[in-house]
């Protein structure tokens, strides 16, 4: 049984929390598979035209970012929705996943990150009304949604440490028939996008990775991995 390759797209630092649990959820989504899974970080300043992206079975871009190349991470998020690769984006990661769509696929070129380009015309991501750093809140999921099949439910509570979200001048072009909005806060805020068309494209402002550091296993992250081992067939 081939073993389930996943790139983590992120810079790693082992002080980030995130960063401590990404592992230990994969570790425990593989034992209650029963499936061997490998993952490999790749700082985004080492992706470029030559990285052999077709090697891995899925992408997870993570938190900690500005990353030290956006370039890099934006290519390896490209790659994945181009070719149907499973990806998972949690903070940072639903961050840059929202700025390719719009440079790649709305055609924004002028698109940009307000935490990097703040003077921006169109920074599509700017800072929250109220900043998210270590913050929990409940969500409300889109019924039928691959989140809420991975959740098992419609109401869920999870905890951030964000700054930056979607700019909501531009939400509305910005959510088209394709790229849909499947969570929202208390408040009505977007907290979680997916990619209509594609087998397992899903971006969360929130972080479930942190459930695995209290012994709980990610719904989200077993359903990304499990789309994951579809790919690695």
């Amino acid at each position: 049984m081939d073993a389930i390759s996943i790139a983590l797209i992120g810079d790693y630092d082992p002080q980030v929390t995130a960063h401590q649990a990404i592992p230990v959820a994969l570790g425990r989504v593989a034992e209650h598979l029963g499936r061997p899974l490998v993952f490999k970080w790749l700082g985004t300043d080492q992706i470029d035209a030559n990285t052999e992206l077709t090697a891995f079975d899925g992408f997870w871009c993570v938190p900690a970012s500005p990353y030290k190349s956006e370039a890099g991470a934006l290519r390896a998020i490209r790659f994945a929705r181009e070719q149907l690769r499973p990806f998972l984006g949690t903070c940072g990661g639903f961050q840059h996943a929202v700025l390719e769509f719009s440079r790649n696929v709305l055609g924004w070129a002028d698109a940009e990150h307000g935490e990097t380009s703040p003077d921006s015309k169109r920074a599509v991501l700017t800072p929250l009304t109220c900043s998210l750093v270590e913050a929990m809140d409940s969500i409300h999921l889109v019924a039928g949604s691959l989140i809420a099949q991975a959740y098992e439910t419609s109401e869920i509570r999870e905890g951030y440490r964000c700054r930056f979200g979607v700019n909501p001048q531009f939400e509305r072009e910005f959510l088209n028939n394709r790229l849909q909005a499947v969570g929202h806060d208390s408040t009505g805020d977007l907290r979680a996008i997916e990619l209509e068309g594609h087998p397992f494209f899903v971006a969360t402002l929130f972080q479930p990775e942190r459930a695995a550091l209290k012994g709980q296993t990610p719904p989200l992250v077993r359903a990304f991995v499990k789309a994951c081992a579809e790919q690695c067939r």
